[in-house]
């Protein structure tokens, strides 16, 4: 470890002093050697992926990112399966199939939309799901003649027919081979419009009026909306699963052979589906999957979802089951060679090399064109065992039907409400349903959540002293320390004051401000609680979490924080891909616990002191820490729902959702003294601290 000299710094702040903070631990011309000082990743960063060799550490891993994919989606715990009421109405015949349109209840009041393509044969069928990307109106849409014909003549068609409605082409075709396919709709798409396709997929600007800390009274992308995880993609893979549901129970459904396939943000979604829900037994995502960009729109991106993790370890989540993949000259133009191979060897170490297929077509731009829905229809016909062959496998022309055909409302099925009063009360009943549920579970549905969104615990982290920066200076009857702590195996520092009597009790509290360790002084002295303690023989750490302190130059502050260059106002952005600036800090608590746990000079007694907004990061170490925080001594009063902005550094993404900070508390061991309560006092805190 060693500090960043202040040449290095030039690119990173046009400030060229520092922070007052005496006494230091490292120069005045130097910050801490931290890698979470580096940019920030963003969606089109590169997300490579290795298969662990061991079967029981991929389990293990595998269940871990379901979580997280769950959690991040807002489907941890799983909403209420209220009834669908499906309306299935308007069969047209066709030869040798029917169209019939559809529409869902997924939660109350929120309706998923599309059509449903069934053969005539008699029997069991297997079933698709048909999602789709961004393409406008998308069920309906239909290509003008000249963008047909030269996409004819470049080989991405061969017919006038099925080339100008893909979507109701890939219906036909299935039906034709004896699967019912249900072709829906995206959120703010087709008749799917409750949720305008501005919010949904182009979100840019937050709403001041859709932003309250009372229930009832936030709207999508808000800090309370995310604090419950509640966005845009989690709806959307809600409305898939129990789209599954619907599937499932049809007559003429075979329950044991289902499928998922869609292209580009038709891609992400059959990916995710196939990811987290079991019964998805064959997967074909389109044009998506790759180690470049992620996803670009807000449907396709949700805080938690991709931090340590992306789109090619999600695929992996699908093996041993059959999953064809698609690429084109587009982002995924390289997944040949970056991706796949990982992906295939994968396949092999679990035993199935033959099901895993890449259809690599770098020729075409991106797409959803015959070449690749052919490619679909093979790998179901195999997978599904069908027993179909030659011109079977192949479009042939039919009846395209008209959008007033297509069309799931009418006189007799009107459309529903949307707009901001539907928007707030849908978020309002998936909070109380999540609140009803937890409180009936709360341990075994929160304690997973908690790892996942923290992504570390006590036990697995390592810290020693960097003896470079370390100092000692006698002030009478104490030790003042300095020093960095640093976490060895992640390359993260935290600098930190020690202030060690010499005839130690063995008693460590760790003091958490959130201006650092300078709140702890005066001048170069420690405060007079401090001074108490010090006098009693308990030993006390003061640190710069990160971002405070020795990390920031001088007229720097941690409000707003970092985020990426997106300058779309969705939190996904930035925390679908970084831990947020109070996970960070939380991992800087488990270091010093690390510290002090491993340290030589064993300490008898642990205690975590947090007067201020940093007891939600207390309450989140301690519930980390599996029972080595003896005591916590906190302001119990803070919430996090209350964040005022995404860009807060007290914004954290699901905490809400799992209780929040009486949650976090709920979720640790030892003893708690609270601020806040009544007739409780400091003074009795730190005598506590002294006596115990």
């Amino acid at each position: 470890m060693k500090a960043f000299p202040l040449c290095a710094l030039v690119a990173l702040t046009p400030f060229l002093t520092f922070a007052a903070d005496a006494p230091r631990v490292l120069p005045a011309a130097s910050l801490p050697d931290d890698v979470r000082l580096q940019p920030l990743k963003d969606l089109d960063g590169y997300f490579p992926w290795s298969p662990p060799d061991s079967k029981i550490v991929w389990d293990n891993r595998a269940a871990a990112v379901k979580t997280q994919i769950r959690v991040a989606l807002g489907i941890w715990p799983e909403p209420t399966r209220n009834p669908l009421n499906a309306a299935v109405h308007g069969k047209i015949q066709r030869d040798g199939y029917t169209v019939e349109k559809v529409s869902l209840e997924t939660m109350p009041g929120l309706f998923h939309t599309g059509n449903l393509y069934r053969p005539t044969g008699q029997g069991k069928h297997p079933a698709v799901i048909v999602t789709h990307g961004h393409w406008k109106d998308a069920r309906f849409w239909e290509k003008t003649d000249a963008v047909l014909k030269k996409e004819i003549a470049d080989g991405h068609e061969n017919s006038m027919v099925g080339g100008r409605v893909i979507f109701q082409s890939i219906g036909v075709q299935l039906a034709r081979m004896g699967c019912v396919a249900f072709v829906s709709d995206m959120l703010g798409n087709s008749d799917s419009q409750q949720i305008s396709h501005d919010l949904a997929h182009k979100f840019g600007k937050q709403r001041s009026e859709m932003i309250s800390p009372e229930p009832g009274k936030w709207g999508l992308y808000s800090p309370q909306a995310e604090t419950y995880s509640q966005g845009i993609m989690g709806l959307q893979t809600w409305n898939n699963i129990r789209s599954l549901d619907f599937l499932t129970a049809l007559d003429d459904v075979d329950p044991a052979r289902l499928a998922v396939t869609g292209a580009s943000g038709g891609g992400t979604q059959s990916m995710l589906l196939a990811a987290i829900d079991p019964r998805i037994t064959v997967a074909v995502p389109c044009v998506m999957v790759s180690t470049a960009m992620q996803g670009g729109c807000t449907c396709e991106n949700a805080s938690l979802l991709r931090v340590g993790t992306g789109n090619i370890e999600f695929a992996a989540l699908f093996a041993p089951k059959p999953m064809g993949l698609t690429s084109a000259h587009d982002w995924t133009v390289n997944l040949s060679t970056k991706g796949f191979p990982d992906l295939a060897q994968h396949w092999k170490n679990l035993g199935a090399a033959d099901s895993v297929k890449l259809f690599d077509h770098p020729d075409f731009p991106h797409n959803y064109n015959l070449v690749t829905r052919e490619h679909i229809y093979d790998f179901f016909n195999t997978h599904f065992r069908l027993g179909l062959a030659g011109e079977r496998l192949k479009e042939h022309d039919y009846e395209p039907l008209t959008q007033a055909q297509l069309t799931v409302w009418d006189a007799q099925h009107p459309a529903p409400a949307g707009g901001e009063d539907f928007e707030k009360k849908l978020l309002q009943w998936w909070k109380e349903d999540s609140d009803k549920v937890l409180a009936a579970n709360f341990e075994k549905i929160a304690r997973p959540a908690l790892d996942a969104i923290f992504t570390r615990t006590l036990a697995g982290e390592k810290a020693t002293i960097d003896r470079r920066t370390f100092k000692k200076e006698d002030r009478g009857d104490w030790w003042l320390l300095r020093g960095v702590v640093d976490n060895e195996g992640r390359h993260e520092a935290v600098p930190c004051l020690f202030f060690h009597p010499k005839k130690w009790n063995g008693r460590t509290v760790i003091w958490l401000t959130e201006k650092g360790k300078s709140a702890l002084l005066d001048g170069d002295q420690p405060n007079a609680d401090v001074s108490r303690l010090i006098a009693s023989g308990v030993s006390v750490i003061a640190p710069d979490l990160f971002m405070l302190g020795e990390f920031v130059f001088a007229g720097q502050s941690d409000d707003p924080v970092r985020k990426v260059k997106n300058p779309r106002e969705a939190a996904a952005f930035t925390f679908g891909y970084n831990n947020s600036l109070l996970v960070q800090r939380t991992h800087d608590v488990l270091t010093l616990l690390a510290f002090v746990r491993d340290h030589e000079h064993h300490s008898t007694s642990v205690v975590l002191v947090a007067l201020d907004k940093t007891a939600a990061i207390a309450a989140a170490a301690r519930a980390l820490a599996d029972g080595y925080v003896n005591k916590a001594v906190l302001d119990a009063q803070v919430r996090l729902l209350d964040a005022p902005s995404i860009y807060s550094p007290w914004f954290q993404p699901g905490a809400a959702k799992f209780g929040d900070v009486p949650g976090l508390l709920k979720l640790g061991k030892g003893a708690l003294w609270k601020k806040g309560e009544p007739g409780a006092k400091l003074e009795s805190a730190i005598d506590a601290m002294i006596a115990d």
